[in-house]
């Protein structure tokens, strides 16, 4: 499934430098296309409209169709790794990689009073001046945010196997992502690269 999904995505992929932001549509196989202008919910059951609606509050029908879109949080959408004492100066000579992300995708499933999101990023790597064969780790965090109040947060990694020369593309899951259904259309989910803290000195 996983090479599938990268085929299709290798194209697209290769056609966008790795310093853009821009998200175009592109199937990821988890339902929703980025800003396609319309969701897909999986396996949300046949509702009844309600008959009375508290005011600000939205219907049961429409909150089954809603599936909050994923957006790439500014600042975190690129990675990059350096040799010992490049990364205090940024210097480009000392890249071992540099990783990217950019289309998203999204499944939205409703149950028990629980909205489960699979989330999906594509990315790609790409060997610096420094870069060798082998695998590396990226850390990647999903969060959800209603206002100020953090409904998810959580820090994964993803493995690459990348060459010495060319780009790499990669898919990045989490199938796990869930919350208290909301009443109100107003949930935000971000995915992007976490490095944490920067290290005392």
């Amino acid at each position: 499934m996983r090479t599938r999904i990268l085929s299709a995505l290798s194209l697209a992929l290769l056609l966008s430098a790795c310093q853009s932001t821009k998200t175009t549509p592109v199937d990821l196989g988890v339902g929703t296309a980025p800003d396609a202008g319309q969701t897909v919910v999986a396996g949300a059951a046949p509702s009844v409209i309600d008959t009375v609606t508290e005011p600000g509050r939205i219907t049961d029908v429409e909150l089954r169709a809603y599936c909050p879109k994923v957006d790439l949080r500014e600042g975190t959408a690129f990675y990059r790794t350096y040799e010992k004492g490049g990364k205090e100066t940024e210097d480009l000579s000392k890249v071992i990689y540099q990783a990217a992300l950019s289309e998203t995708s999204r499944d939205c499933k409703y149950e028990n009073g629980m909205l489960t999101m699979t989330i999906a990023a594509a990315g790609r790597v790409v060997p610096g001046p420094v870069g060798k064969a082998g695998t590396i780790t990226m850390p990647i965090r999903v969060a959800v945010l209603q206002g100020e109040e953090v409904l998810y947060s959580k820090l994964t990694t993803q493995d690459v196997q990348i060459a010495e020369t060319g780009a790499t593309q990669f898919v990045f899951t989490d199938n796990q992502v869930s919350f208290p259904q909301p009443t109100s259309r107003n949930i935000q989910v971000f995915v992007g690269y976490d490095e944490g803290p920067p290290a005392k000195k």
